[in-house]
């Protein structure tokens, strides 16, 4: 079949790397993609919210299934645009519906739909212009730290953690007064701050069955020891030990099923993945936060571990019958490094050619913020490259994703060498 990917970073890479494997596959286009895609499909020019682009392509190059990397779209509801045209609909989009995409949307919407199907999350309470005395009131309330929300998408930065009450309340005041975050702080949710060790855990769904994928860590502070400003995320592994057949049953019990199952509830169509960003809470798990894609960098890691051919999961949510689908993870651990641009998160400088990444043999190197000029590879990011390497355990995996980072180099480049190493074992 012929499939297209919408995005363009070191997710749609995986994704690319994946589906080009599979013998179900016919032709592979990444719109816009970046220089590591075209290796395994062909790239297309085209932005991931214009919809009435994507949708001409893919009437021309009879595209059967669209997977949609980024939330953008999904959020902009471009599988709704599918639906809505009769010359389309027969198009199956991996990527829920405008409605769905509320869980990441609308942080307020998925907090109140855990609360209606009783998942377990941290204590809120969301406030706006209407009611800001009332929200600043609440604050005297609430133990310290505090958690401030943005409702809506705000590019990964509308969350902060506040340790004293004078900066959550001067940052409440911010958030709704002063459009800190856009009109995505128009709302905010007031959070109780949960003390425990991060985990993504993501589901594959169809509406009705899902399939669990491998859950994976992710390191979002810049600096090695987790200090720094907070990026888009320096590196993952799958799996990570604590998250072991127990704790995952408690997950899949008293979060996952009930996801699915509220959704159904509540009469959300859902075609496509969840990710369930938790907080391991002395055993228990919580729910911080849904997003309705997969993430980055912890796709990166996650993919290479699924021994399934990808197409075929992808043909059982579009059919309705991913039950049927086989799946298989390997029992291997995944390591990425993420490559970053020098001065990243805050300016940093693009165009700087790559060098030495064919001299990488023993891990996959996914491309994220590259593109192809005269022919060679130059960055074109903050995140550049995503090395991913497995192994039969951890520790062989942390080494050989490490030093084949070591291996690449582009000017001013930088990134952590002690990525998963909290997680060693005496």
């Amino acid at each position: 079949m012929n499939i297209l990917i919408i995005g363009s970073g070191g997710r749609e890479s995986a994704f690319a790397y994946k589906l080009s494997q599979s013998p179900k596959l016919n032709q592979l286009f990444i719109a816009p993609g970046n220089a590591g895609t075209a290796s395994y499909g062909q790239n297309v020019d085209l932005k991931v919210t214009d919809f009435e682009g994507i949708a001409d392509f893919a009437l021309k190059n009879e595209i059967q299934i669209i997977l949609v990397g980024p939330e953008e779209p999904l959020v902009k509801g471009i599988h709704d645009y599918f639906l809505a045209r009769e010359d389309l609909r027969h198009i199956a989009i991996v990527g829920p519906q405008k409605q769905g995409a509320q869980l990441e949307g609308s942080k307020d919407f998925s907090k109140e739909f855990m609360e209606r199907h009783q998942i377990p999350t941290a204590a809120y309470r969301t406030f706006d212009s209407s009611n800001l005395e009332e929200g600043l009131a609440y604050l005297d309330t609430q133990k310290l730290p505090i958690v401030l929300k943005a409702d809506g998408l705000a590019a990964g930065k509308g969350v902060l953690i506040c340790e004293t009450l004078e900066d959550a309340k001067a940052e409440l005041k911010a958030m709704i007064n002063d459009a800190k975050f856009g009109a995505a702080s128009a709302k905010v949710v007031i959070e109780e701050f949960l003390n425990g060790i991060e985990l993504s855990v993501f589901v594959l769904t169809d509406g009705e069955s899902y399939k669990v994928l491998p859950s994976a860590k992710d390191y979002k502070r810049i600096g090695e020891g987790d200090t720094g400003l907070n990026t888009g995320g320096m590196g993952s592994i799958s799996p990570v030990h604590f998250a072991d057949e127990v704790f995952l049953g408690k997950v899949e019990e008293r979060i996952i099923k009930p996801t699915v199952d509220g959704l159904k509830k509540d009469g959300i169509p859902y075609k496509g993945f969840i990710f369930i960003g938790l907080m391991n809470v002395d055993g228990e798990p919580q729910v911080i936060e849904y997003n309705v894609r997969m993430g980055d960098p912890e796709t990166e890691s996650v993919i290479p571990r699924i021994e399934s051919d990808f197409v075929d999961l992808l043909e059982g949510v579009a059919q309705g019958n991913l039950a049927s689908r086989d799946f298989s993870v390997s029992p291997k651990t995944a390591v990425t490094v993420m490559m970053v641009s020098g001065g990243y998160p805050g300016d940093y400088e693009t165009g700087k050619a790559i060098a030495n990444i064919e001299n990488v043999k023993e891990s996959i190197v996914f491309h994220a913020g590259t593109k192809l000029v005269n022919g060679e590879v130059v960055t074109a990011g903050g995140r550049v490259l995503a090395i991913t390497t497995l192994q039969d355990n951890l520790f062989d995996a942390l080494q050989q994703a490490t030093a084949d980072a070591g291996r690449i180099f582009f000017e001013r480049q930088y990134f952590r060498r002690d990525i998963g190493f909290d997680l060693i074992k005496d």
